[in-house]
């Protein structure tokens, strides 16, 4: 386990490098490296310091965030198929965000847009817990995220089908597709608190996710609490998801193929599978970032089209490769 997050360190490190030094103007690497610790205010500078720096600190929170709470989420729900859009989430901030952008909210203050995101997150965190119920299982729990998903999806598309502007419907769905584009250390900021105190939440779950493989009564005679693990799980993934999705839009099949690909070196305990899967998630979105830049630069792919171009044909063949095994 320690060798395994031990190589995934340092291909996140690898690409945290490269996607510091990788961009659309050709500049060497130590010309970069030397104008992201500068004090100057030259053009290399700004760019390393407040375009390039931000992207790349920004792709490993996001991408860390959706593994580590699609792992979470797989093993509280004992479902292969879970990820973080299932509580609804994802759609939530998202819908905070169109309204943000609808309104011109997201045009008058600076950070409007990701701040009503985070508020829409919060929203619906309340709702499906309200809807789940204290004591509701597992099944509550993924009727109330599948509904709030749906409520949330019906209203942002009510949303672009009402919107006078074509403006505004042009820039919602572009802010959907998902990137990383065009954020600053203000929105690494913002988020990051939000990262940090939800991946705690999760990362405390570790004993309580192993515990869950023998049954939800199972756990509680080990004396695990399931009804709050429910919560804790719940609001730390709403605080990671959400404050991701503020700031990088909708960015799919992270939180779903990642736990897949490296369960079988982890082993069958849930909870081995939380530091891993961060640690996947943050390398998952800095490749595709970085792709980003390099298959189209001009034509500005968005960075959640190219995960789930990625992601797909990954989840086709780990599909395929079960039916094999079962077979």
């Amino acid at each position: 386990m320690k060798s395994l997050l031990a190589v995934l360190g340092c291909i996140a490190a690898a690409l945290f490098v490269a996607s510091l030094l990788i961009g659309p103007s050709a500049i060497g690497p130590l010309p970069s490296v030397k104008a992201l610790f500068s004090s100057g205010d030259t053009a290399l500078a700004l760019v390393m310091q407040e375009i390039r720096l931000p992207r790349a600190i920004l792709a490993v929170l996001v991408g860390a965030s959706l593994g580590l709470a699609g792992a979470a989420m797989q093993g509280y729900l004992r479902n292969p198929l879970a990820e973080p859009g299932l509580l609804g989430i994802s759609g939530s901030a998202a819908l905070g965000a169109v309204l943000a952008i609808q309104t011109g909210l997201a045009a008058t203050l600076p950070l409007g847009l990701p701040l009503a995101a985070l508020l829409g997150a919060l929203l619906g965190v309340f709702l499906i817990t309200l809807l789940a119920g204290q004591q509701g299982g597992t099944l509550s729990l993924i009727l109330a995220g599948i509904a709030i998903s749906a409520l949330a999806s019906a209203m942002v598309s009510l949303v672009l089908n009402l919107s006078p502007n074509p403006f505004a419907t042009s820039e919602i769905v572009f802010w959907l597709m998902g990137s990383l584009a065009d954020r600053s250390m203000e929105h690494v900021g913002l988020i990051l608190p939000f990262v940090l105190l939800g991946g705690a939440m999760l990362f405390t779950l570790q004993r309580s996710l192993d515990a869950m493989t023998l049954g939800e009564d199972a756990a509680e005679a080990l004396g695990m609490g399931v009804a709050r693990m429910r919560r804790r799980l719940i609001i730390g993934a709403a605080l990671v998801v959400g404050a991701s999705t503020a700031v990088a839009g909708t960015i799919g099949f992270v939180g779903l193929v990642v736990p897949h690909l490296l369960r079988p070196f982890v082993g069958a305990m849930p909870g081995r599978l939380l530091p891993a899967s961060a640690l996947g998630g943050a390398i998952m979105v800095l490749l595709a970032d970085i792709l980003v830049r390099v298959i189209l630069p001009e034509a500005d792919l968005k960075l959640g089209v190219l995960t789930a171009l990625i992601g797909a044909p990954l989840f086709l063949h780990l599909i395929y490769q079960t039916r094999r095994t079962l077979a």
